[in-house]
């Protein structure tokens, strides 16, 4: 489970980092050099995903949209300093729950 969890995090930061990389560059006026390093950093986040052991491709993108949110939420904190209001914080939670229901429930 660690695993997974480590994975679901490189992929989002792999996500977050090049897109935020590629919107500096193209809205931030930032040098070319950033919008190709966030483009690279986007094929990663590509092939991060495929690492995980779940043997769904839907469920393991479903799932990683939940902690998605969540690092995104702590990203806009975090880096863009725009503090999260009960309701980012009440909408991650409920993702994680989301999450955790579909990659963990028992199945048979």
């Amino acid at each position: 489970m660690l695993f997974s969890i480590i994975i679901f995090v490189l992929a989002g930061l792999a996500e977050i980092g090049g897109g935020y990389l590629v919107w500096l560059w193209l809205r931030e006026a930032k040098p070319v050099w950033y919008g190709i390093l966030g483009s690279l950093i986007l094929v990663l986040y590509g092939i991060i995903p495929t690492l995980q052991n779940f043997p769904s491709f839907g469920r393991v993108y479903a799932a990683y949209g939940g902690v998605f949110i969540i690092l995104a939420v702590l990203w806009g904190w975090l880096v863009d300093k725009k503090t999260p209001d009960l309701y980012d914080w009440i909408g991650a939670a409920v993702c994680l729950i989301g999450v955790s229901i579909m990659l963990w429930a028992p199945r048979s």
